[in-house]
């Protein structure tokens, strides 16, 4: 089958893993710094956190911000449960925000709105998790004029995001943000195997989501309460979590950021051939924002459902029929069950349910042939028909 992403391992990725093997730390050794330094200096940012998911640098972003109990955070429903559910985690209800049209991102216009209407109500979110769906930025310098207008913090979800860039600028440098996070999944653009990593300019928020990160811990004296007992001492200072990432996953991660600016370039070329080939099928293809360099972890297309004799579940189902995986990103997450429970109905967010009955995305990953996508090309040629 054609996978709609994949990773790209290079016998130099595997040889970094293999010496981190020999070495004499598999975890909390010199790697996890050495690529949350890389990852840094790459995006311009002062200081990075690695941990072991996406979902983990959410959650502890979330709480580095202050999130708790009464607390709003607000995002985009076309995104994965994860960008949602972090606040969650921290007692705090989630709203969300419809998507603009073109670029499946949070739309400013709605978000300014929804702003304007809480702000009557006194209920104004903490905090905004920004999604770069697809590898697109948000409209940052928009959000960013809000939430210096309604006092709340942002978050760049930037899981589709990294080696993209905003404003000729790498997403990930913080300039309209507070905290920006990164996913390491095999999907993604680079990979760990499965890690994330958040990014800051704030040196508070880096230190306290270095120790939410490793159960509240700290050997560091000038953290302490007191002067320590020996040299063995160590301090709980918070309720933290173990999300750290290991050794052998940092490895493979700096040896894949080596490669980053190739896979990107790759997925651009790949994108183009795709708007070329697909230019003259009943398809909206991906609209790109002339401020954005898109990372390009997905291509979504859009059915224009009126113009074929198909559905857009038999269209799916066509494709996956002929051994290509394509996938769809994402259900409206206050569809699901869950949230569904907690009160959201059908209908909340009416762009983001007309984007879900259309949306496909078709395979996206550095390595993928011009054969394979031919092939992909034309069985969606004949799904159309």
């Amino acid at each position: 089958m054609i996978p709609y992403g994949r990773q790209t391992i290079s016998e130099a990725d595997i040889q970094a893993v293999v010496e981190v093997l020999r070495s004499d730390f598999l975890t909390q050794g010199p790697a996890v710094p050495a690529f949350e330094s890389a990852v840094a200096n790459y995006c311009g940012a002062q200081y990075a956190c690695a941990v072991n998911s996406a979902t983990s640098a959410l959650h502890i972003a979330c709480l580095a911000l202050g999130v708790g109990k009464g607390d709003s955070v607000w995002t985009s429903p076309i995104t994965f449960v994860a960008s949602a559910n972090c606040a969650l985690y921290c007692g705090a209800d989630v709203d969300f925000v419809d998507i603009d049209p073109r670029t499946y991102t949070i739309s400013t216009d709605k978000l300014a709105e929804k702003l304007a209407l809480a702000e009557q109500i006194g209920r104004l979110p903490k905090v905004v998790i920004a999604v770069h769906l697809c590898g697109q930025s948000c409209d940052m310098a928009g959000i960013h004029a809000l939430s210096q207008r309604y006092g709340f913090k942002v978050i760049e979800d930037a899981a589709h995001a990294i080696g993209g860039k905003y404003q000729n600028q790498a997403i990930g440098n913080g300039r309209y943000s507070d905290i920006t996070v990164f996913s390491f999944h095999p999907v993604k653009i680079i990979t760990t195997g499965e890690g994330g990593m958040a990014l800051t300019n704030n040196a508070e928020l880096a230190n306290k989501m270095a120790l939410l990160r490793s159960h509240g811990i700290t050997r560091d004296l000038a953290q302490m309460t007191h002067v320590p007992d020996g040299a063995w001492y160590y301090q709980q200072l918070e309720l933290g979590f173990n999300y750290r990432m290991t050794d052998l996953q940092a490895a493979l991660g700096q040896s894949q950021m080596t490669r980053l600016d190739e896979f990107v370039s790759q997925r651009h070329a790949l994108s183009q051939r795709y708007d070329t080939l697909l230019a003259d099928l009943p398809l909206t293809l991906p609209w790109r924002q002339s401020d954005c360099y898109s990372g390009l972890h997905l291509y979504v297309i859009r059915l224009h459902l009126e113009r074929i004799n198909k559905t857009h579940r038999q269209v799916f189902e066509a494709m996956r029929a002929a051994d290509i995986g394509v996938n769809v990103h994402y259900i409206p997450v206050y569809l699901q069950p869950y949230y569904q429970r907690l009160g959201f109905q059908s209908g909340y967010c009416t762009e983001a349910e007309r984007y879900y009955t259309e949306a496909i995305s078709l395979p996206m990953y550095a390595n993928l042939t011009m054969a394979d996508q031919d092939y992909v090309v034309a069985k969606l040629q004949e799904a159309l028909t």
